[in-house]
């Protein structure tokens, strides 16, 4: 699916009032080869469960809604090299640019950095038995993966994401 401007409005506005969280969010936004086209204040999306289920894959539920984490070295954008920026896939929020993709050898898209630090926000994970920081979209809440201190400088950080959790848009359109 094409994500247009038009596309992404008509979207935002399907959800119901009512569903929205109170108060807003400020979500910086970039155009397909990685340039700030401006920062908006918006609402964060909240949907039912029923919801997000009928918009999204059965795979892309389990890991954004359900915290769920693909296996190793199968998802679609492990192995992309292509420039580009990766959104959210429930929310089409930019969250990643290609060039701070890197290959982390541990098979899930890695990351240096996000495209702009206000579009993820991370929370303690415990699931594990261990201390972890989970990844989420910072306007509606979806789970993208976890941050780790093992990175690349100039950071030091790898945001190893769920590729069941972005959809990427080519800049080479």
């Amino acid at each position: 699916m094409k994500i247009t401007r038009r596309n992404f409005a008509l979207a935002c506005a399907a959800v119901p009032y009512a569903l929205r969280a109170s108060g807003g969010i400020r979500i910086s936004y970039f155009d397909k080869f990685g340039k700030p086209t401006g920062a908006l204040t918006v609402n964060k999306i909240v949907k039912t469960e029923e919801q997000w289920r009928d918009q999204l894959t059965s795979a892309q539920f389990e890991v954004t809604r359900r915290k769920g984490t693909e296996r190793a070295f199968t998802g679609k954008y492990a192995k992309t090299k292509d420039a580009g920026v990766y959104q959210c896939v429930c929310c089409f929020t930019p969250l990643f640019h290609s060039s701070t993709k890197y290959d982390s050898g541990t098979g899930w898209p890695s990351f240096s950095a996000p495209i702009a630090p206000e579009n993820v926000s991370t929370s303690a994970d415990h699931d594990l038995g261990v201390e972890r920081n989970e990844v989420h979209c910072s306007r509606c809440d979806g789970h993208l993966g976890h941050v780790f201190e093992d990175g690349p400088p100039p950071t030091g950080l790898r945001y190893c994401m769920n590729s069941a959790s972005l959809n990427f848009v080519p800049s080479a359109n």
